[in-house]
């Protein structure tokens, strides 16, 4: 296969001629690409795995360590002595005026809950954390679902379905399918079980920056959005209403978003790696 030519090539020096011809392929067919910077070099993605350790290895803290009647506050002072101790920054810390180092979302909140001492966990409670990491400039994101005490069957089932929908995502975001495809598999998989797909809020790249292309809904039509390319880095957390998909963001604070209808929400996230033959789980 030829070469390409210096300044015309797509994709960084460590990525096969196949790679790039079939970009060159899809760009001259007219599909919507990603940019060249999110395609990551090696150098980009041995920084982002070690990121990524730290990010898995605080939430398997935080499973051994989460219990009923700990404050949100106690989860917040976990995660930044945690990060703090492996030489790590959290990255939602004052991130555009965010004041803790975690969201941790309880129930009726959808995400961006603000850990608080006033605020405990009791039995009942489904509670989202969401933790990110900044290790050497390089970014880690995941989110994990907790069940505290007795919860209720349809509580279960909705945590459930929603880590179902995260594997389906995972599952569907292959190199040369498209982002419409992701979103179409895991509307369609809460949508059977009788939830809906939060619109407002959806995953994103992550690796170089905190929050970067391509925005990776949770919801859509296949055959459509951005195609998927190897070397990009993104995150797939959809979030899952028992009820509506409406949602609104609670003016006290500016940040935590709730349902509409009061009902129950859930969330997984995974940061994944886009690979030429499937994808790899940076974060769970």
């Amino acid at each position: 296969m030829k070469k390409f030519m210096k300044g015309v090539r797509f994709t960084p020096k460590n990525y096969s001629d196949e790679v790039e011809a079939k970009i060159q392929h899809y760009k001259k067919e007219g599909y919507k690409l990603p940019m060249r910077s999110a395609l990551r070099t090696e150098e980009q993605l041995a920084g982002i795995r070690a990121s990524a350790k730290i990010n898995t290895a605080l939430l398997d803290y935080l499973s051994e360590n989460i219990r009923e009647g700990m404050s949100t506050a106690e989860i917040d002072h976990m995660v930044y002595c945690f990060t703090t101790d492996h030489d790590a920054i959290p990255a939602p810390f004052m991130y555009e005026g965010f004041p803790k180092s975690v969201c941790t979302s309880i129930n009726d909140v959808v995400c961006h809950g603000i850990p608080s001492t006033r605020e405990f966990l009791k039995s009942g409670d489904i509670v989202n954390v969401d933790v990110s990491t900044i290790y050497k400039g390089y970014f880690a994101d995941a989110s994990r679902m907790f069940m505290i005490g007795e919860v209720s069957p349809d509580m279960q089932k909705l945590v459930q379905v929603t880590k179902e929908c995260r594997d389906i995502g995972i599952q569907t975001a292959q190199p040369w399918a498209r982002l419409g495809d992701v979103g179409a598999a895991i509307q369609e998989h809460a949508e059977k079980n009788g939830y809906s797909v939060v619109r407002d809020l959806c995953g994103h790249g992550c690796g170089v920056k905190f929050h970067e292309e391509p925005d990776v809904e949770h919801f859509g039509k296949r055959g459509t959005g951005m195609l998927i390319v190897p070397g990009m880095t993104f995150t797939i957390e959809p979030m899952i209403n028992m009820g509506s998909y409406e949602v609104f963001i609670d003016e006290a604070d500016g940040w935590t978003v709730c349902t509409d209808d009061g009902l129950p929400s859930a969330q997984w996230e995974s940061q994944i790696l886009i690979t030429e033959d499937g994808n790899e789980i940076l974060t769970q």
